[in-house]
């Protein structure tokens, strides 16, 4: 059973950049996905990147596409979502999640594909 813990979150100015990370204890497969979701107040929670363990898919939001990078450190276990570009738009609460299943899905951006969740950090992006 994989589990998950994000660091990284933080307070940051409009055009700055932060780096979130999510570390992997137990076992885990190459199809293994590990995805960032993010949820602002009173909003529902959405997909932003993923990419599977053996590092074979990536996927981003368009909302992401060309600020954010995710990439993994197979050797510290773990998953980065490098933001740069930063909008107030972007303040939210950053889950990471995971599960093998969503390797073959057409909907790896659902909530509902991934069983294992850490438990979130804030990204709060001022003006």
């Amino acid at each position: 059973q994989v589990q998950l813990v994000e660091s990284g979150g933080g307070l940051v100015q409009a055009g700055g950049s932060l780096r979130l990370s999510c570390a992997a204890s137990g076992r885990s497969s190459s199809n293994y996905v590990v995805a960032w979701f993010r949820q602002a107040s009173g909003k529902e929670r959405e997909f932003v990147a993923a990419i599977s363990w053996g590092g074979s898919r990536i996927w981003y939001a368009n909302s992401v596409k060309g600020r954010f990078t995710i990439s993994r450190d197979n050797a510290k276990s773990t998953v980065n979502l490098q933001m740069n570009s930063l909008k107030p738009e972007d303040t939210a609460v950053y889950y990471c999640a995971g599960d093998a299943a969503a390797y073959h899905s057409s909907t790896y951006y659902s909530p509902n594909e991934y069983r294992t969740w850490g438990q979130g950090t804030q990204v709060t992006v001022s003006s």
